[in-house]
């Protein structure tokens, strides 16, 4: 009867908060609203992967937020530095990930550190796109992208 259990409490606790009104009628229209709109939708949702090992999301959550933080001082130094130093360019990352939730968490981590930029991932889904501000070794940042983000999110999601 509910295919979406949160959503339809949501979509209640929001409707009669914008009508600013707890009548019978508003919450009748709210539980109508709440009930039906989940079931008209719930055909168009794409199923997406379980977590399989939180506590390997919890810990990856944590390395990201300490990367995040040891990449703003590093940008902070580059920056302050010559520009004529930094070699920004771009970098095509090879990726191995059956979902699309994975790949966008992948994107997203990238991007979240400083220093460098998801630009683009291919039609195919088997490369991502980076642009680094500073990039001496490819390699050594494709290996880093692979085994730091991709790895754990493999594992996490069992894709």
């Amino acid at each position: 009867m509910l295919p979406m259990p949160f959503h339809s409490l949501l979509l209640f606790i929001v409707w009669l908060l914008l009508n600013n009104s707890f009548s019978a009628g508003q919450i009748v229209l709210a539980t109508f609203f709440a009930l039906t709109i989940p079931w008209l939708v719930t055909g168009m949702r794409d199923e997406q992967p379980k977590i399989r090992k939180p506590w390997l999301a919890v810990r990856y959550f944590f390395m990201v937020l300490k990367d995040i933080l040891v990449a703003n001082i590093q940008v902070a130094l580059l920056i302050i530095g010559p520009v004529k130093k930094l070699k920004p360019g771009f970098v095509a990352v090879p990726i191995h990930l059956d979902s699309d939730l994975g790949i966008t968490i992948l994107a997203s981590t990238v991007s979240l550190t400083p220093g460098t930029v998801s630009a683009e991932v291919s039609k195919d889904k088997a490369w991502l796109y980076i642009h680094a501000l500073h990039l001496e070794n490819e390699e050594e940042l494709i290996n880093d992208i692979k085994q730091r983000y991709e790895k754990p999110i493999k594992e996490i999601f069992g894709c």
